[in-house]
């Protein structure tokens, strides 16, 4: 039945996906990691973390991995967005998770090697939007500056969850690209095999109180198709090497 619903929703939204080849000259690309972190990703870590192991989210976890080592070796930019709550400062509806300080709010171990490296910016966020969880007290941004400082014309987003935290942020810069408040970003790539959501099943929404339906394949076609209606581009390739524009 899953599988069925699943089919109509794509031939009713169907999605254009497309190879993005991101140049090596002056154009400079940055790479967004969005709460790649044990608390939504590592099975058993958490309230939100996945209770077994989840093919769609190691997939997730091993191409961001890939695409963050050839970023560091060719020293372009990194931001890595971390979810990070205070205790008594809740996110409905969602349980408390991913505290500051804990397991839980760390990146996976297949990217806490990210934190050494100088290309790396880390920005702890306590909300799903790391656009607006990105502004200071005194209302400058920290992504809108490393955009700026960088010269970034595309950036290039992963993470989790395609419907919730990714979808939010491309939506915020893309609205802020639109309003020019984020110059010279030009593009925002979000690429499907490097992300990832969760996956609650209606049969145990049903029996869990305050838990909603959350079927994994279905969310993640939605939260794309809705990325790519905002204006986003959706890649199902990515690589680099483009010629140089003439």
């Amino acid at each position: 039945m899953v599988t069925q619903t699943i089919d109509i929703l794509k031939s009713e939204l169907p999605l254009e996906q497309e190879s993005v080849v991101f140049p090596d000259d002056d154009a400079v690309t940055g790479l967004v990691l969005v709460d790649i972190i044990n608390g939504f990703c590592t099975v058993g870590a958490g309230s939100l973390a996945p209770r077994e192991p989840n093919r769609q989210i190691s997939g997730m976890i091993n191409e961001a991995e890939r695409l963050a080592r050839i970023f560091c070796e060719k020293r372009m930019p990194i931001m890595a967005f971390i979810d990070s709550h205070h205790p008594n400062k809740p996110e409905d509806p969602y349980p408390a998770h991913c505290i500051t300080g804990t397991y839980e709010s760390n990146l996976v171990p297949a990217l806490r090697w990210l934190e050494e490296e100088a290309n790396v910016t880390i920005r702890r966020k306590d909300c799903f939007d790391g656009y607006l969880g990105s502004v200071q007290e005194d209302g400058s941004n920290v992504f809108v500056d490393w955009v700026k400082n960088h010269h970034i014309q595309s950036i290039l987003v992963v993470g989790v969850c395609t419907d919730i935290c990714v979808l939010d942020f491309v939506s915020s810069t893309l609205s802020a690209r639109n309003l020019g408040f984020i110059k010279p970003l030009q593009d925002v790539v979000l690429y499907s095999n490097a992300c990832a959501t969760f996956d609650i099943p209606l049969h145990v929404a049903i029996n869990t109180k305050g838990v909603l339906p959350h079927p994994q394949e279905f969310m993640h076609h939605v939260g794309l198709y809705m990325a790519k209606e905002r204006g986003a581009k959706i890649a199902n390739q990515v690589s680099f090497g483009a010629p140089k524009k003439p």
